[in-house]
């Protein structure tokens, strides 16, 4: 057990990314369906879920990986240079195509990665169980107590409004309005002083991953998992009385429900793939999963090399090769153009699955 790649783990981050590309890349970003979206700002809808997946996944893939490395100097180098290699191809999509060093965004979901990588990887190497709970612990009421009782400064009081709360603030300060999101202007959903409770929805992929590893009975693995989700689904939801689920500012109430309902997915899947042996259409997830920064990389680099094409659209006026492509093949047979979009959005996951499949086919996994 302590020697082999969980399958389901594969599976499970292979139904996340494509999840990712499905919301990432609609045919038509003025009509989308609403659980495709996020939520304005408090709440939580189905595309909120994603990410945090994502970064839990992240944490319980490090036990698998750096297991038994706990005093290999070494793979502190290799952690950086991982860590490094993620930030800056983050970067480099925020840079791409104009390259503005004055107005690129800093902050991105890579770079989130990378740092929760970064931070995870080290807390497995350098702390027990227990102290990576107590931590854990301390995040999330540390972050709580932050964003809810220090005063803002140029506000005056704590708040969770979108523009004025403490982390806008910090990042306002720090990464400075003209590095941040351009859709918010002021502030930044991947920006500081939220990805200290990401690291946190990372701490609980750490522990999920302990508890995977160990010489436990299979049955009881699986059952203690669902337990605990359902644990931490609860308490996100109480929470959320009092620090509401936001995505935005990755609230310890989100931190705790999306957290659980990984853990009840990664339960789900390791009780049907790893302990009942159930195989039938896991393997296309799979494919997703063994090669999935580089697939969610592809994919937000390739659409924006597709839009510099121009060709003659209808009309006879220029258009991006993305659009055209949409607006030519996919559209046409739809009424409802939210249909029409989502069309493009599960065309564009059919792509990538044929060639991710042939990677898989062939071994071909690519290291990031």
């Amino acid at each position: 057990m302590k020697q082999q790649r969980l399958l389901s783990l594969d599976a499970f981050r292979g139904l996340t990314v494509a999840g990712m590309i499905l919301v990432n890349n609609p045919g038509d970003w003025a009509h989308i369906y609403p659980p495709l979206e996020h939520a304005p700002w408090n709440g939580w809808t189905p595309t909120d879920l994603i990410f945090p997946f994502f970064l839990f996944i992240v944490g319980v893939s490090i036990t698998f990986a750096l297991s038994g490395k706990e005093g290999d100097r070494m793979a502190v180098g290799k952690i950086v240079k991982r860590s490094l290699t993620l930030f800056l191809l983050g970067l480099f999509l925020n840079f791409f195509p104009r390259f503005d060093i004055m107005t690129v965004r800093i902050p991105g979901v890579l770079q989130r990665i990378a740092l929760v990588y970064l931070v995870c990887s080290l807390l497995y190497l350098k702390t027990t169980p227990r102290q990576q709970l107590y931590i854990l612990a301390s995040i999330l009421i540390g972050y709580w107590l932050l964003m809810t009782v220090v005063p803002v400064p140029g506000i005056g009081y704590a708040n969770l409004e979108p523009t004025t709360n403490l982390a806008a603030w910090l990042d306002r300060v720090i990464i400075t309005p003209a590095h941040v999101y351009k859709a918010t202007k002021v502030w930044d959903p991947e920006g500081l002083l939220s990805t200290l409770p990401a690291v946190g929805t990372g701490m609980l992929g750490l522990l999920t991953g302990t508890w995977l590893r160990s010489d436990r009975p299979a049955t009881d693995k699986a059952a203690w998992l669902f337990a605990a989700g359902s644990g931490l689904t609860l308490g996100g939801i109480v929470w959320d009385s009092f620090f509401p689920i936001n995505k935005a500012l990755w609230t310890s109430s989100y931190v705790l429900l999306a957290g659980g309902l990984a853990m009840l997915g990664l339960a789900l899947s390791y009780w049907l793939i790893d302990v009942k042996h159930y195989r039938r259409g896991v393997l296309p997830f799979v494919a997703f999963g063994v090669n999935a920064i580089t697939v969610f990389f592809l994919s937000g680099l390739i659409p924006r090399m597709m839009s510099l094409i121009k060709v003659t659209g209808a009309g006879g006026l220029p258009q991006g090769l993305k659009e055209y492509l949409y607006q030519t093949f996919i559209a046409p047979p739809f009424a409802d153009p939210k249909n029409a979009s989502l069309a493009g959005a599960l065309t564009f996951v059919l792509i990538w699955f044929v060639i991710l499949w042939l990677m898989y086919r062939k071994n071909v996994i690519i290291k990031v």
